[in-house]
């Protein structure tokens, strides 16, 4: 039951990710998360570390789509300078968004890797579609009431995850 929550791989950093290795294993899209995956979500832009980090990825041959719960204007800001395809207000974990993503990026959802910073809303959705799925850790450690409480939930499911073999970067 908890299977549908479990990373295919965990990071600490999205840019500490094997992009060779994702390549090897035939994934040809991202689909990103923004707050606390690329950026603390009080920071409405994106920085230079994550605009060189896009660059190196999309020179491997990579797509890029960033799905966002996020409302329209903030992704919309933060994708001014990265000028990838976005979908905002995604409803996450909904397969829906995880459906166009694809879509827009011309690849199939066995070709897509997921990476997110929350299990129940990147992991499971990018999971419902068996996308191979990058949980990275939070940026931001002062979160909302709301996230906090997902969080001691998340650490629950990765407590009971932790015994499984998986790649750890």
């Amino acid at each position: 039951m908890l299977k549908r929550f479990y990373p295919d791989l965990i990071a600490d950093d999205v840019k500490k990710i094997d992009l060779n290795y994702l390549i090897e294993n035939n994934i040809k899209g991202l689909i990103l998360d923004i707050d606390n995956t690329l950026v603390p979500d009080y920071v409405k832009e994106a920085g230079d570390d994550i605009i060189k980090w896009l660059d190196k990825v999309k020179k491997k041959g990579l797509k890029v789509c960033i799905v966002s719960n996020a409302t329209q204007k903030r992704v919309l800001k933060f994708n001014e300078k990265l000028g990838v395809d976005a979908i905002s207000r995604a409803s996450k974990p909904s397969r829906k968004p995880f459906l166009r993503a694809i879509k827009i990026m011309g690849i199939k959802a066995e070709e897509t890797a997921v990476i997110g910073d929350q299990l129940f809303t990147d992991i499971y959705g990018g999971n419902k579609l068996n996308m191979f799925t990058i949980l990275v850790k939070p940026i931001a450690t002062k979160e909302f009431i709301f996230v906090r409480m997902k969080r001691l939930a998340e650490k629950f499911v990765l407590a009971r995850h932790a015994k499984s073999n998986q790649k750890k970067t």
